[in-house]
């Protein structure tokens, strides 16, 4: 059995294959095509792959070559590598090194602006659900601080997605470098939040990591 018969065989899916690549995938099993400029979901995966924006479509082995820049080949090879399939390998030579593909500061940009627009997008969703589970009942209650957080944040975060969205090119730029650490931080806060450890306070637990800039964003 040559390594593409053993990697077909062993079931290993499109969706496995670009999650181990590093893409998230979400519960309608729709990603960020990373084969173009893609600003919402346009990408759907589960056994195969296929991008209503580009069109690019496939299998795992599909997926890999293109995420990496390899031959399908060297594509196959490295998904039995990686998910320990095994194959005659008596006329296959080890497989290549993962390669990390080298960035332009175009690409750089694209990956930072998507993973700023995803974490504001959950953060103003987390927000209109504070609004709406911490309602005041009575004008003497006191006020709960998540209920704060929403009614101070939510429509200044409203504003940020808006210039993610429809503004120039430049603006754009000019957000993501200057509220790359605030992102970190609020990215931070919702992970606190999902484990339970900051949902009750409304406050960060803690200051930046030192040495967090908005490069660490991509």
């Amino acid at each position: 059995m040559n390594v593409f018969e053993a990697v077909r065989e062993s079931g290993i899916t499109a969706r496995q294959a670009a999650e181990r690549c590093g893409i998230k995938i979400n519960r309608n099993g729709m990603a960020v095509c990373p084969f173009h400029n893609d600003k919402n979901p346009s990408m759907k995966i589960d056994n195969r792959y296929y991008c209503f924006g580009c069109g690019e479509k496939g299998d795992a082995i599909d997926f890999v070559a293109k995420f990496y820049g390899l031959g399908k080949k060297d594509a196959a090879l490295q998904i039995a590598s990686e998910f320990g399939i095994s194959f005659d390998n008596n006329k296959c030579r080890k497989p290549p090194p993962k390669r990390k593909r080298k960035l332009s500061p175009e690409q750089r940009f694209e990956r930072a602006e998507k993973k700023c627009f995803r974490v504001l997008s959950d953060y103003l969703c987390q927000l209109r659900e504070w609004q709406e589970q911490y309602p005041l009942h009575k004008a003497e209650e006191e006020w709960h601080p998540l209920f704060c957080e929403a009614l101070e944040k939510k429509d200044y975060i409203d504003y940020l997605l808006d210039i993610l969205l429809y503004a120039p090119l430049s603006e754009r730029v000019q957000l993501v470098a200057d509220y790359g650490e605030e992102v970190l931080k609020i990215e931070r806060r919702l992970e606190q939040c999902a484990k339970g450890t900051a949902g009750g306070t409304g406050k960060d637990d803690g200051e930046n990591e030192a040495g967090i800039t908005a490069e660490n964003m991509v």
